[in-house]
C-alpha cells in the first residue's frame, strides 16, 4: 500500500518521472526530477531530512542505454509511513523551486 501511495503521490509532481514501472516490483521508487541531476536532488532532500540514494544503482549499462546520467531512489521498508512519503513529496517540490 505504501508503494502504491508513494507512486500516486509523486507522479503528481510536475517533472517527476518514475524509472521502473513493473507491476510486481519491490518497495523501491527510482526516479528523475526534470533536468535536475540526481546527485543534486539527493543533496537537497538531505537538507530536508530525507535520505535517498543516487547514482546508477548497479545498472550503469542500462542507464547509459536510456540516456540517464543517474537516478534518485527512495527505498521503502516496513518501518516507513505515509507521512514520510508526504515529506518526500514536499521536499521534491521545494527542490524543484530551487532550480526554477
Amino acid at each position: 500500500r505504501l508503494l502504491a501511495y508513494g507512486t500516486e503521490k509523486l507522479l503528481l509532481i510536475d517533472g517527476f518521472r518514475m524509472i521502473g514501472t513493473a507491476a510486481q516490483k519491490a518497495g523501491v521508487m527510482s526516479f528523475v526530477l526534470g533536468d535536475i541531476h540526481a546527485n543534486d536532488v539527493g543533496t537537497l532532500l538531505d537538507l530536508h531530512g530525507v535520505a535517498i540514494r543516487t547514482g546508477h544503482h548497479c545498472a550503469m549499462p542500462v542507464a547509459q542505454f536510456f540516456g540517464l546520467p543517474a537516478t534518485a531512489r527512495a527505498s521503502l521498508g516496513v518501518y516507513n509511513t505515509f507521512e514520510e512519503i508526504d515529506i518526500l513529496a514536499q521536499a521534491l517540490e521545494k527542490t524543484k523551486l530551487m532550480f526554477a
